[in-house]
């Protein structure tokens, strides 16, 4: 029939494989243990030293600077006062040394971070490396997080356009507006420098312990104990503040966090060690030898590279295989069309060899996790049944679609036919024409009552009834079965006004201006119902012709013992 070849189908099914895929190109079991990871560390606190000797990533001789950090690390192991560590290498430029105080997880690089809550207390870590250079640390202590806490503040700024504000003094004469009983949102809207939270009446995003700044403001916010407690006026880098705490709350547990750090370990650069791994394990799994030898390519690079100027030579054999796995063969050919691609890459003063190594890494990854995707649905027995499922489904629609729900939406003489053959399905039940009067106030109901017994029409009524600023009368007209939800429960059909009755506090009257009798729905009123009841009779009829044309049969002792198994 072709409706695997159609361009929708293909849009549809290649989007959805697309999406499913990602969930198989992953190592479950180093993600969960980066979440139950983050979790532990989310739950303290660590307080640090640091020296910091920058260093370019592009850097190949790291010994000196290494060695450098070492000399660093003697210091903090031999000298207690940090000031003075800092006052003897800190230059601010190479070198940079600072006392970080507390932070939690998330709040630096992954590779600082684990070192630093894998550091004991008291003890100095060995140099280690990320994109910024050399780093060594000490940690001073650890601590259970205070958990989140949400707050609002006023602050005065430091630094005023108006010299004759004194700070201190404005932010004494807003702490007595608040103790005489002015509300602390209106004076945060008038008198706040802080212009991100002001408008809001000084209210701050939920932040957690260690997560700002600034230790002096997180250091007032949790020492306030009851929501609505006010601080008193207190400085910090930023200006004079008052603070008011609008609550707190707990960490909280590793399955009420789950979710939600999940989500934060995946947008993390942490979560390469989970593509790290998986790719490890691919390699080992398609036998793929540690290193290949990529000599050829230095041969063929020249100063072109530099100026982006480079282009694979045309001598170049193009059937010459540099590697392969299963089925999959590429070419020396393949990898140079690569590195022409992307000489932009290339790092100034970078060699051929390191930049060649580089783009292969990259290259390599790419092409065998590619290969290990198109396989994927012939090696993982899961991942062929879920795709297999949305296969067959979205083509099943699609045979639907167009053998049964369209052809019969087409189908006008069928479906008059039907309809003639089956009227007696499609009956309309007693109905009323009538108008409903819905109001709160039992007056206004009498009135309309009143105005309807003088023979008013119902714009006149709802003109008198209804001021223009105030709607008190609600009126819904038209024709109701007796289970309309418009109608009073109980309601009896009759001409004429109805008595009041009284649901959910609300007043209601009806005027019934005729009853219909039971009657038999025309063709366009039922028109939706006979086209749902007609595919269906034409599908039931389709279903047999297969069945007829593909006799199935089924192995009862087979799904005896499968319902066995599904049971136990």
């Amino acid at each position: 029939l072709g409706f695997n070849k159609k361009e929708a189908y293909l849009n549809e099914f290649n989007k959805y494989k697309k999406q499913l895929v990602k969930n198989y190109l992953t190592d479950t079991k180093i993600s969960d243990q980066l979440v139950k990871e983050a979790y532990d560390r989310i739950a303290f606190d660590v307080n640090i030293d640091h020296v910091l000797f920058f260093l370019e990533e592009n850097v190949i001789d790291t010994l000196p600077a290494y060695n450098k950090a070492l000399e660093f690390r003697e210091l903090l192991l031999n000298e207690p006062d940090f000031t003075k560590v800092k006052s003897q290498v800190h230059d601010g430029k190479t070198i940079v040394a600072e006392q970080l105080g507390y932070f939690t997880g998330f709040k630096m690089v992954y590779d600082f971070e684990s070192v630093a809550y894998n550091t004991q207390v008291g003890e100095v870590s060995m140099p280690f490396r990320t994109q910024f250079g050399y780093h060594v640390l000490k940690v001073n202590d650890k601590r259970p997080s205070k958990g989140y806490v949400s707050a609002a503040h006023i602050m005065v700024a430091n630094n005023q356009k108006d010299n004759t504000v004194n700070p201190e003094d404005r932010i004494n004469e807003i702490y007595k507006l608040l103790e005489e009983g002015q509300s602390f949102e209106s004076l945060a809207k008038q008198y706040s420098d802080d212009r991100s939270t002001s408008n809001n009446g000084g209210k701050l995003k939920e932040f957690k312990s260690s997560q700002l700044g600034s230790v002096e403001f997180e250091d007032q916010v949790f020492a306030l104990e009851s929501s609505g407690d006010v601080s008193k006026p207190f400085k910090t880098a930023y200006g004079w503040h008052i603070a008011k705490l609008i609550n707190k709350r707990a960490i909280g547990t590793f399955e009420e966090n789950q979710s939600r750090l999940e989500g934060q370990v995946k947008r993390d650069p942490r979560s390469k060690r989970i593509d790290e791994t998986f790719y490890e394990n691919l390699k080992k799994q398609y036998n793929i030898p540690k290193s290949f030898d990529l000599s050829y390519f230095e041969t063929i690079l020249d100063d072109r590279i530099y100026k982006r100027e480079w282009s694979v030579p045309v001598d170049l054999d193009q059937n010459r295989i540099l590697f392969d796995f299963g089925d999959k063969k590429l070419t020396y050919h393949d990898f140079a069309l690569y590195m022409e691609s992307s000489q932009k890459q290339m790092a100034k003063g970078q060699d051929y060899k390191s930049f060649i190594s580089d783009l292969f890494k990259n290259y390599f990854k790419k092409r065998l996790m590619a290969y290990h995707e198109s396989k994927l649905e012939y090696i993982n027995p899961e991942y062929a049944s879920v795709l297999s499922e949305y296969r067959d489904g979205l083509l099943l629609f699609d045979l639907m679609q167009e053998k049964i729900w369209n052809a019969v939406k087409e189908d006008s003489l069928g479906l008059q036919k039907y309809y003639q053959e089956h009227k007696g399905n499609y009956i309309w039940p007693n109905r009323v024409d009538a108008d409903v009067f819905s109001c709160t106030e039992k007056d206004k109901i009498k009135e309309a009552i009143q105005h309807l017994k003088e023979g008013k029409d119902i714009e006149n009524i709802k003109e008198d009834l209804n001021s223009n600023d105030k709607q008190t009368l609600m009126i819904t007209s038209g024709l109701f079965t007796n289970d309309h939800r418009a109608l009073p429960e109980g309601f009896e059909f009759k001409v004429g006004i109805s008595k009041i009755y009284m649901e959910d506090n609300v007043y209601k009257v009806v005027n019934v201006r005729d009853i219909l009798e039971v009657s038999i729905k025309t063709f366009e009123e039922a028109k939706g119902k006979v086209i749902s009841d007609y595919q269906n009779v034409v599908e039931q009829n389709w279903v047999e012709q297969l069945k007829q044309k593909y006799p199935v049969s089924i192995n009862k002792k087979i799904l005896k013992r499968v319902k066995k198994a599904i049971v136990k």
